[in-house]
Formats: C-alpha cells, sequence, structure tokens
C-alpha cells in the first residue's frame, strides 16, 4: 500500500495532519473510531445471535413438521 511512501514522508504527513487538525481533534478522531469499530463489532454479534436463532428455530420446525413415513395418510387409518 506505501510501497512507494517511505517512513520519513509518512512522519511528515503525520506532523502536516497534527499541525492543521490539533491534537484535540485528532485525538477525538481516534477515539471516534474506536467506538465506530466497538458498534460494528457489535452489531455482527448481535447478527451472528439472530441467526443462530433463526436456524435453531429453523431446525425445530423441520423435527416437528417433518414425516418420512412415506406411506399415505389415508393407509395409515385402519377402517373396520
Amino acid at each position: 500500500m506505501f510501497s512507494g511512501i517511505s517512513w520519513p514522508q509518512l512522519l511528515i504527513v503525520l506532523v502536516i495532519v497534527l499541525a492543521i487538525f490539533g491534537t484535540k481533534k485528532f485525538g477525538n478522531l481516534g477515539a471516534d473510531l474506536g467506538k465506530a469499530i466497538k458498534g460494528f463489532k457489535g452489531a455482527m454479534s448481535d447478527a451472528e445471535d439472530v441467526k443462530e436463532q433463526i436456524e435453531k428455530d429453523s431446525d425445530k420446525s423441520k423435527k416437528e413438521d417433518a414425516n418420512f413415513d412415506n406411506t399415505p395418510v389415508n393407509e395409515n387409518r385402519k377402517d373396520s
């Protein structure tokens, strides 16, 4: 990604960014980025929980509704 940029050049860019935005705004940017990442991870965790619940409910309904008898319903009843 930064194959054409050396470390001294990156340091100069960082100093310029700090001079433009200041350390306070730069620190807030880091905190906001951290909150965004934490929120994203939480949303992904919630999505996984919902997915597992849906799969669990789906498996439960399959077990309740499944009939692997292969005989028609009318043949199961014995008529006298």
